[in-house]
């Protein structure tokens, strides 16, 4: 992972089915400064049954005639589609990623296509036997946690630690346990694993985003927290960077106007440009945790504090007083703190109205 916050391009299966529009969506991903971008590696049969209903949002999207599988069917890379893409993010500066749904694809990615690191998505937080296999490859995972209690997030953990730690066997509850309480165990998710935070809703309504859900995660889990966003705009993951995402995942589109399930959620790519630079933006803002003044606030602190000086004329020898002492700029005389050391004290020189009081 980066120092700074990784912006993933989620293209997902905006290509519709498309080679060339997935090519585009590399190049228009690059251009806006993300650092990766990511699409969906699945064969349908292996990834739902014929019978399938469709989530309510792909019900809006895209036509009620279809099945689930027959859309997915439609929306699938072939393989020699992951390698051109692959050349593509090569030649454009950007990390390709995608999403496993199943091991075979799994392997496929992280064996033939030589993925740095895997994101597995909310939907498969449950699926065990991914979660191990993924584990195993020894890579990196993010994981998305949409839909998901603190303790199913646990359950996907212990498995991840086994994983990392064993190569082969199956696991059970005490081993998996035994693995995730091992100093081992914990390392080696605090080294490879990062939890996102998610709304699993398309689009995401703001009351549900709860952003304070990362700051839950961290605490029970002691891993690096990021967010996959699917409100609307850029707001809420500009929010989750100042909160101290260190993954932003958001789909993207070349236009909303386009036939799909996850077109009219995404941001079009003026809109993910903007998005990359108001992230980099709030990360230089946020800075250290210290509070101390910066080189240019030090070159202020002179025109803009204040001196004790006199409000009017004053004579030796005669007692300083609300009534012949003011607190006025700059701050290059004695410390308008000191005020109430001088009350009652005689003048130890005259001053003109204005004089900056010496101690």
């Amino acid at each position: 992972m980066t120092s700074s916050v990784y912006i993933i391009a989620e293209a997902g299966v905006n290509h519709n089915g498309s080679l060339d529009l997935a090519l585009q969506l590399v190049e228009k991903a690059a251009e806006a400064g993300a650092n990766a971008v990511k699409f969906q590696t699945f064969k349908a049969e292996r990834l739902v049954t014929p019978e399938a209903g469709k989530a309510d949002y792909q019900k809006l999207t895209t036509s009620s005639a279809e099945s689930q599988f027959d859309m997915l069917k439609r929306l699938e890379l072939d393989e020699e589609a992951h390698f051109a893409l692959l050349r593509h993010c090569r030649k454009y500066g950007i990390e390709f990623l995608s999403t496993p749904f199943d091991t075979d694809s799994l392997s496929f990615l992280a064996e033939r296509c030589g993925v740095r690191r895997l994101k597995l998505p909310s939907g498969e937080i449950t699926n065990g036997p991914l979660l191990l296999a993924s584990a195993r490859t020894g890579l990196p995972i993010i994981l998305s946690t949409g839909m998901a209690t603190l303790s199913e997030i646990e359950e996907a953990l212990m498995i991840l630690a086994y994983g990392y730690l064993h190569a082969d066997g199956y696991p059970n509850r005490e081993s998996l346990l035994n693995a995730f309480v091992s100093p081992a165990g914990q390392a080696v998710l605090r080294d490879r694993v990062t939890l996102l935070h998610c709304t699993s809703e398309y689009p995401a309504p703001l009351e549900e985003v709860h952003l304070r859900s990362m700051d839950s995660m961290a605490a029970a889990f002691g891993l690096p927290v990021g967010y996959s966003d699917h409100t609307e705009g850029i707001a809420v993951p500009l929010a989750a960077v100042a909160r101290g995402a260190v993954v932003i995942e958001k789909h993207f589109t070349l236009d909303r106007r386009l036939p799909g399930p996850d077109h009219t959620s995404s941001l079009e790519p003026h809109e993910l440009a903007a998005m990359v630079k108001g992230i980099r933006e709030v990360e230089t803002a946020l800075g250290m945790p210290v509070k101390l003044p910066t080189p240019s606030e030090i070159r202020n602190r002179l025109p803009a504090r204040k001196s004790i000086v006199a409000k009017t004329p004053i004579r030796q020898g005669e007692l300083y007083s609300e009534d012949n002492l003011a607190v006025m700029r700059p701050g290059d005389g004695l410390s308008a703190m000191r005020y109430w050391e001088l009350i009652g004290k005689p003048a130890n020189r005259p001053y003109r109205q204005y004089e900056k009081i010496e101690p």
